[in-house]
């Protein structure tokens, strides 16, 4: 992959793929839980039980593609500003890196929790932090290389990608900067990533949120909790509802699918239009000069 810092990207995120930039966000409501565990496990049944406690909008990592207006590019953004900062290293995210994006939300959970974890943690003190996990490491090291890490073999996303702006920018901030960055492998290569570095980042990961959140602002949870430790430290009634499970590996292949309908016409469309201006130019170049 042509390296993140070649100008070529500035190009095609700036011109070629540019969108129109989205109203910034207002917080009305206090950030007041930030779920910063790794991606599967369990952040979108984590996701339904915090909206079930009243935590409305709770973000998640899917909401960066499906929400409209889209703020994939200004997540972009933000990835440069954590990983391609000044040479220094004095890169400080504070609420106005944060609030344009999130503003809408009052907890959130997955992708950008966990890949900005320090950065929310410090930008939001007051917030409750949850260090969601799976205990059997090794269930979560399978099904995180047999969804996240499986992202490169969808090869028809990636070639729309190039062809739909709004899938540019899902395949962007996902494949070349979120995974890359979280799982260190920001040459691209998601896949070697999570399945050669997976393990030591997940127990790092876990490590470095022991280290910078006090005792009684964290609580180290897994799905199989359900509702009574998570709901002793929120301060909230026990729903009657039994606990959500969602996000199963059906619902990963249907989400692929769901994005793959998403973007197909566009796709399609585009690649009509440029056609059409190529068979255009063809015919004016013959009518002048032929």
């Amino acid at each position: 992959m042509i390296p993140l810092s070649n100008p070529i990207w500035y190009i095609l995120e700036n011109y070629i793929y540019a969108l129109p930039t989205p109203p910034p966000r207002i917080r009305t409501k206090p950030l007041e839980v930030i779920c910063v565990g790794l991606p599967r496990s369990g952040t979108e049944s984590l996701q339904h039980a915090l909206l079930t406690l009243g935590y409305d909008h709770t973000y998640h990592g899917w909401d960066i593609i499906y929400e409209e207006p889209n703020y994939a590019q200004e997540w972009v953004k933000l990835c440069r500003k954590k990983w391609f900062g000044p040479p220094s290293g004095r890169t400080t995210f504070t609420p106005l890196d944060f609030d344009p994006l999130i503003g809408h939300s009052t907890a959130l959970t997955d992708a950008a929790a966990s890949v900005f974890a320090a950065e929310l943690i410090q930008a939001y003190p007051s917030a409750k932090v949850i260090l969601n996990h799976r205990p059997d490491e090794d269930a979560w090291h399978n099904s995180i290389s047999t969804t996240i890490a499986r992202g490169e073999s969808l090869w028809h996303l990636w070639l729309m990608s190039w062809t739909s702006g709004p899938c540019f920018w899902s395949w962007h901030v996902y494949l070349r900067f979120m995974w890359p960055g979280l799982f260190r492998c920001l040459d691209g290569n998601v896949e070697r990533g999570v399945k050669g570095n997976g393990r030591w980042v997940a127990r790092e990961h876990y490590a470095m949120v022991r280290g910078l959140v006090p005792k009684e602002r964290l609580l180290e949870w897994s799905v199989e909790d359900g509702w009574g430790r998570l709901c002793e430290f929120l301060e909230k009634e026990v729903p009657k509802e039994e606990f959500p499970h969602v996000n199963a590996a059906k619902g990963w292949v249907g989400h692929e699918r769901r994005l793959a309908r998403r973007y197909i016409l566009g796709a399609l469309r585009n690649v009509g239009v440029g056609v059409a201006v190529v068979v255009g130019l063809w015919y004016l170049y013959k009518e002048i000069l032929g």
